[in-house]
């Protein structure tokens, strides 16, 4: 027990020593910039190294175009391939990245064999693995597939089924394709989640709607309203998601702008999800204090304010996911709990803000981004740092705890600030079974979930070890009473004698 002591003496002393350094290797490395951070357990700013740097822009001059791009929409990344919605010159972009360099490769503009052969207002593109190209065609009303050289395939059309209103126009607007060749598209006006079609081209229905929203108040009142009072008024429809991106493993993360700042109080809103193939939404929020919703501040800046209203997303390798923000032109990263690793970006027309960001994806860990407005791919590279927490939360998945252990003290060192890396050291030293050294790292962020957690293992840990003393300390605390009381029976009967 007196080891266990030191070791908790010691724990506190590094903790100490962290944050009293943590300015100094702010400046030492120069990664302060007052651009990336993150937030603490009372929901204030906590200025940070920067998680990314700007590498490169892609703009219309760079990439060497004839016709500069404009209102671009809509952009996808496969391999070492990027594929850009050039929206409002009803084409496609190819670049590739090669030796350290971003070259136009060809710019789509015809579907070798389609009726009609040109895009109009094409919105998104998806490639798969065999190099098939689909296009949200919107205004031509369709999404239309191509093999890798823009011959024409098929096209997925308005569905002819009673579930799709026939008054509407079929505008589909954004679009993943599954390893089976399923394809999962987003379209204007049609709020009953994602129109599905088979491989085939055959439409089976929608998954992953969103739950209808309404008023009570409203609701009362359409009860006792009349039949043409009703008609007027707006009816009770589920919203509708603004984007989606499918990850590796086959989930499908969606996004939606639409809902109330009440909703977003009560944590009902659920702006980012996580669908499984029957569309249910599976998403891990572990820290219910700061759920994945963007911003946690919404105090008015300039023209800015209220929530996030989350635009686009992706997911890493790592299963990091990066949800954009198009208020405030931002980034925000979350591990698999919901997790903020970090946030950065704004607005502006300087590297590394956005004047009208619509759409991001990523390389390898690289994250770039898609500005309508700047008609520009903002191209973002991992710091250090950023690295260095990837690296340690990778370890601790991997079953790793030593070796995360000693990266997330590697993150302190950066920051010692960061209540995550307190976290993650926690966590490992948890699994590790060093119940009292967990308890001081999960302190110093509040983490009381965490805390709880390795106290009743590390008072469970100490009943056993001493057990022998409990049950000694027990036994006496019933026998001594009985002793006693015996002596004393005998010595009065021995006085009346």
């Amino acid at each position: 027990m007196r080891t266990k002591g030191m070791r908790r003496i010691a724990a506190l002393l590094l903790t100490a020593a962290l944050l009293l350094l943590s300015t100094t290797a702010f400046a030492a490395d120069g990664l302060q910039t007052r651009y990336t951070y993150t937030y603490d357990y009372w929901f204030d700013i906590r200025e940070s190294p920067d998680a990314y740097r700007v590498k490169t822009v892609l703009n219309s001059t760079m990439l060497g175009l004839d016709k500069p791009m404009r209102s671009p929409q809509g952009m996808f990344v496969s391999g070492d391939y990027i594929y850009i919605c050039d929206t409002g010159n009803n084409r496609l972009l190819e670049v590739k990245h090669e030796n350290s360099e971003y070259k136009l490769v060809r710019v789509i503009d015809t579907v070798i064999g389609g009726t009609p052969e040109n895009f109009s207002t094409p919105q998104d593109v998806f490639v798969d693995k065999a190099g098939n190209i689909y296009v949200c065609d919107t205004n031509n009303n369709r999404v239309v597939m191509m093999d890798k050289d823009c011959n024409f395939i098929k096209s997925y059309e308005k569905p002819t089924d009673e579930t799709f209103d026939q008054n509407l126009s079929f505008l589909p607007s954004k679009l993943v394709v599954d390893v089976s060749g399923r394809v999962f598209a987003l379209c204007k006006n049609v709020n009953k989640g994602l129109i599905k079609y088979e491989a085939d081209g055959e439409f089976t229905g929608y998954i992953g709607a969103n739950k209808v929203k309404f008023d009570m108040i409203d609701y009362i009142w359409k009860l006792f309203s009349t039949k043409e009072q009703r008609s007027k008024q707006e009816s009770f429809v589920p919203t509708e998601y603004d984007n989606i991106y499918m990850d590796k493993k086959g989930f499908i993360y969606a996004v939606t702008a639409t809902f109330a700042v009440e909703e977003l109080l009560s944590d009902t809103a659920n702006p980012i999800r996580k669908l499984n193939a029957i569309g249910n939404d599976i998403l891990v929020k572990s820290n219910v204090r700061q759920p994945p919703i963007g911003e946690l501040d919404w105090a008015e800046d300039a023209d800015i304010n209220g929530p996030s209203r989350l635009i686009d997303i992706t997911v890493l390798d790592n299963e990091t996911y990066v949800a954009l923000d198009r208020v405030r032109g931002r980034l925000f990263g979350y591990d698999t709990r919901g997790i903020m690793f970090w946030a950065f970006g704004g607005s502006g027309n300087s590297d590394g803000y956005f004047l009208n960001a619509v759409a991001i994806d990523h390389m390898g860990n690289d994250l770039m981004v898609l500005d309508s407005i700047e008609c520009s791919v903002t191209i973002f590279t991992p710091t250090e740092y950023c690295n260095l927490i990837y690296t340690a939360n990778d370890q601790y998945l991997r079953g790793e705890y030593d070796a995360s252990a000693d990266t997330w003290r590697e993150v302190l060192k950066l920051n010692g600030n960061y209540d995550q890396a307190f976290i993650g050291v926690g966590r490992s030293l948890l699994r590790q079974e060093k119940y009292g050294e967990a308890m001081e790292y999960f302190r110093y962020p509040r983490d009381w979930k965490n805390y709880g957690e390795a106290f009743r293992l590390y008072r469970k840990e100490w009943v056993e070890q001493n057990i022998g003393w409990i049950f000694a300390l027990v036994a006496a605390a019933m026998v001594v009473p009985l002793v006693v009381g015996k002596v004393k029976k005998i010595k009065a009967e021995v006085n009346k004698s």
